[in-house]
């Protein structure tokens, strides 16, 4: 008769990676993100108005018109936070090195 601690794995089989390697990989990870959400910042610097939906104006459930949106001025839309950042960094250094 055969016991269940005989057909155990040897935990020496399982290898898990290194510390490192994983700490490598996130942030090999974080920084492909970084360049695509900067690359999508470029491309299309505006986003959705999050309060509107990009509408441009808070609809009623009959379809009327409530109010225009205070936040977008009405258009729909919305400077993305990563072109924001940009903005904020090339005004610093315009103003730095005048």
């Amino acid at each position: 008769m055969t016991h269940l601690a005989a057909t155990a794995t040897n935990p020496a089989a399982t290898h898990l990676p290194s510390p490192a390697v994983v700490i490598a990989v996130l942030v090999l990870a974080a920084l492909l993100w970084a360049l695509g959400y900067a690359a999508a910042c470029a491309a299309a610097p505006f986003g959705r108005c999050r309060r509107c939906h990009g509408h441009g104006k808070t609809i009623k459930p009959n379809g009327h018109v409530r109010r225009w949106c205070r936040r977008c001025d009405a258009t729909g839309l919305r400077l993305r936070y990563g072109r924001r950042l940009y903005n904020y960094l090339r005004r610093l250094h315009r103003d730095g090195s005048r």
